[in-house]
This record gives structure tokens, C-alpha cells and sequence, in this order.
């Protein structure tokens, strides 16, 4: 605790001089063609749903975009993304034979919209290379990348950048693997975090362009490894601007061995059904994102997250649910949950020192590139909690199982906590 906090502290303290991290954005994942299903509504619905991913008035005003880079043979069906070289050209030192359509499952047309919204950091992932670029012969069920197909695998990645380039998307951040210590029925290639080193290098002075991130490792702990060996050898380091990693195998608990910016960069919770609810204890509600997302950003350090998925169908953990049959959509407390946070916390935003006098009370501060602050306020306990002092020009928003980033007064210049509630206070 700062020591010029009192002894008997009020329920929230927060100090501009402690500063740690600096915010990247917050964003979504829409890989895997579900965009196919929101191009598919009627024309007002795509709107409603674009308002609530990327819109600062109406919904998450979401910052970051993670586009899936396929690896399927053509004419594959919905759920396999197709590649921009779907045949071998004929070997690793043969010509490339690059196939693009301006549309890249529905991605580019995503893409062009978020940019409306303001969004500039676009992240592009490959889940795996090619089939004939790996061990296996297939783009799913894990397999290696071969050696003698590293560097056309480079530029396989480098290409799909200049594709978006000319559609007007300037692809800002790159990965080569995702979850490479997984072997997944779907798309999916390995790499030890030796090979992954080793492949940076190559990727590096290719893709001089954009920001190389690695490695989306299946959790954070697991993480660790790949950061340290990229981080240990200072060529590969040289190149990697971004070290990522899942919540899957491990939740976010620590920061990673490194200086440079970290993301979580993509989750969602196990989970049965569709659950549109703020708080039921299934693991899977609003509560358990807005809890994962100060973990994140409070324990992890982490300068981004991202989550998964924007939207699906059926039983999905997806912030929307797409319903085909009815032309319609329905909105989980999820989306309000990461909405509290990446509406108001900004790219640029430097989460600074706060802390909570009320043990029921996770709070996480931040100032704004505007020098405005923002005060997230997760209250876990059975029992309001007031906070005394707080300026009457604050806003503050309230999200829980009657609100979703509903404003509410400030009252003698007190706010009030509600039981298992999250609350986001804005101070100018």
C-alpha cells in the first residue's frame, strides 16, 4: 500500500504515480467464417451488431480485430478457412501461386466495417500452414511445419498482409502458430518454443511491416516457455514486438518473462448451453468475463485481450448467439461484462496504482490518453459497499442483471456498489 494512504482507507485509493502497463485495446476474434452468419442477416441486424462490437455510444467500442489466415483447400465448407494458395505450387523453391478474391471468408468485409468504426489494429493468425507444407500432409490434426518449407511459409504469411493492403486493411500485428503446444482436430501445427525461435527468425526480416507476435500458446503458464526461449536468444528477440497466450490450459495468474507488451488473446469459458445471464454460478455468465478480465489485466499485465468468439450459434460462449432460422440475434451479459471495460479504457490508457479498503471489492485504475481516468470496481460480496468523495461530474455505469452500462447519478458525491455488480466510474 502507498504510504500516503491513511491507516483506516476509504473503500477505493487510487495513485497516478504508480503506473504499469500501457493498453494496446481490447477486441474480438470473428475466424472461422462467422462473419458468413452476420452477412447472412437482414442489412439492420448486421448494423445492431456492429453497433454493439465496435460503437463507444451503444456497445464495446472494441479496438482490435483477430482475423483467422486459412490454411483449407478450396471449396472446403463453412467452419475450414480457405487458403491464399489452396494447391502446392510445387515445392518450397517453387513460384507462389497465390489465389486472392477480395473477400477472404467474409473477413475483408468485417475488416472494412470495424475500420468505419475507428479500428486500426487488425491481427492476423494462422491456425496452421498448409497441408503440403507439413509433416503430416494436412492442415488439421496437429503435424509440423517442414523445414525446407520455412521460408515460403514466410511469405505465405507476408502475402496475406499485401493482399489486405490493397483492399485498404493494413494488417498491424502477425502470429505464425496458434496454440502450437496443442494438437487439435481442426487447423492446427506444432511448435516447440525452440522451433518457434527458430522460425522468428526466418518471419522476422520478411515481415518488416508489422508487429510479429508470438506464440498463442494454449495457456499462460505454458506461455512462459515460449517467451523465455524467443527473449534468451537476442536475434529472435529482435523481431518479436507482441508476446501472447490463451486462458485455456492455464487462466492468466502472473506477467510474462518479459518487458515487452503482452496480450491475452483469446478465451472464453467451458460452458453447456447459451447463457445470456449476468451472474448463476455456471462458470460461463457476465460475472465470470468481468472477473477474467481484471485477472487479466490486474495479475497479468496484459496490454490487450481478446476475446472468443464475436458471435456463433447453437451452444456457443460467444458474446452473440446467431440464430439462421429466425434471421435474428441474441446478446450474452458476456458482451456488456468486456463492454464495462473496452468502452471506456482506451488505446493508449496506462493502468495506474488503485486499491480497494473492502476486501469484497477487485478494483483496477486507469488514465486515458484524454487524462481522463477510469475506475473499474468488481464488487464480490453479498453486501453494497459505498465509496465517499467522488465529484458529481462523474459518470458512472452499471452493469449486472438489470444493467447493461446503465448511467447512474452520483449522489452527494457518494456511489454505491451493488452486490456482485460491476461498476465503471469515469473521472474528467
Amino acid at each position: 500500500m502507498n504510504e500516503s494512504w491513511p491507516a483506516d482507507p476509504p473503500a477505493i485509493m487510487i495513485d497516478d504515480e504508480v503506473r504499469h502497463q500501457t493498453i494496446d485495446g481490447f477486441g474480438v476474434s470473428t475466424a472461422f467464417r462467422r462473419n458468413e452468419l452476420i452477412r447472412a442477416l437482414p442489412q439492420d441486424k448486421q448494423r445492431e451488431i456492429l453497433d454493439l462490437w465496435f460503437s463507444r455510444e451503444k456497445g464495446a467500442g472494441l479496438t482490435i480485430l483477430r482475423l483467422g489466415i486459412g490454411s483449407a483447400p478450396a471449396g472446403s465448407p463453412y467452419d475450414d478457412m480457405v487458403s491464399i494458395q489452396p494447391e502446392d505450387p510445387g515445392g518450397p523453391d517453387a513460384p507462389p501461386k497465390y489465389v486472392w478474391d477480395g473477400d477472404d471468408n467474409s473477413q475483408v468485409w468485417m475488416a472494412k466495417a470495424a475500420q468505419e468504426y475507428g479500428v486500426e489494429r487488425f491481427f492476423a493468425v494462422p491456425w496452421s500452414a498448409p497441408g503440403y507444407m507439413k509433416d503430416n500432409g494436412e492442415e488439421k490434426n496437429g503435424g509440423r511445419l517442414k523445414p525446407e518449407w520455412q521460408r515460403a511459409y514466410a511469405d505465405y504469411l507476408v502475402q496475406y498482409t499485401r493482399f489486405y493492403q490493397q483492399e485498404g486493411i493494413r494488417i498491424t500485428d502477425l502470429g505464425f502458430a496458434n496454440e502450437p503446444d496443442w494438437t487439435a482436430k481442426h487447423a492446427s501445427m506444432r511448435f516447440t518454443p525452440e522451433e518457434a525461435a527458430a522460425f522468428v527468425k526466418v518471419l522476422g526480416p520478411m515481415a518488416s511491416d508489422v508487429r510479429v507476435v508470438c506464440c498463442e500458446s494454449l495457456g499462460w503458464t505454458e506461455a512462459q516457455a515460449y517467451t523465455l526461449a524467443i527473449e534468451a536468444d537476442p536475434e529472435a528477440r529482435r523481431w518479436v514486438r507482441v508476446y501472447s497466450g490463451h486462458g485455456y490450459a492455464t487462466p492468466v495468474d502472473g506477467p510474462l518473462p518479459t518487458k515487452r507488451p503482452t496480450w491475452m488473446s483469446e478465451w472464453h469459458p467451458n460452458g453447456t448451453h447459451w447463457n445470456e445471464s449476468w451472474y448463476d454460478g455456471s462458470g460461463f455468465d457476465g460475472y465470470t468475463i468481468a472477473s477474467a478480465v481484471h485477472d487479466a489485466l490486474t495479475l497479468g499485465n496484459v496490454s490487450a485481450y481478446l476475446y472468443w468468439l464475436g458471435a456463433s450459434t447453437g451452444s456457443t460462449r460467444a458474446l452473440l448467439r446467431i440464430d439462421e432460422a429466425e434471421g435474428a440475434y441474441h446478446v450474452s451479459k458476456r458482451l456488456w461484462a468486456l463492454a464495462a471495460f473496452s468502452r471506456f479504457i482506451r488505446p493508449g490508457a496506462v493502468r495506474i496504482e488503485a486499491a480497494a479498503g473492502v476486501p469484497s471489492l477487485r478494483v483496477c485504475a486507469f488514465r486515458n490518453p484524454d487524462g481522463s481516468r477510469v475506475v473499474e470496481v468488481l464488487n464480490t460480496g453479498l453486501a453494497p459497499v459505498t465509496w465517499s468523495g467522488v465529484s458529481e461530474t462523474a459518470e458512472v455505469y452499471l452493469t449486472d442483471a438489470n444493467a447493461s452500462l446503465d448511467l447512474r447519478p452520483v449522489l452527494d458525491g457518494v456511489v454505491t456498489f451493488p452486490s456482485r455488480a460491476l461498476t465503471t466510474i469515469v473521472l474528467r
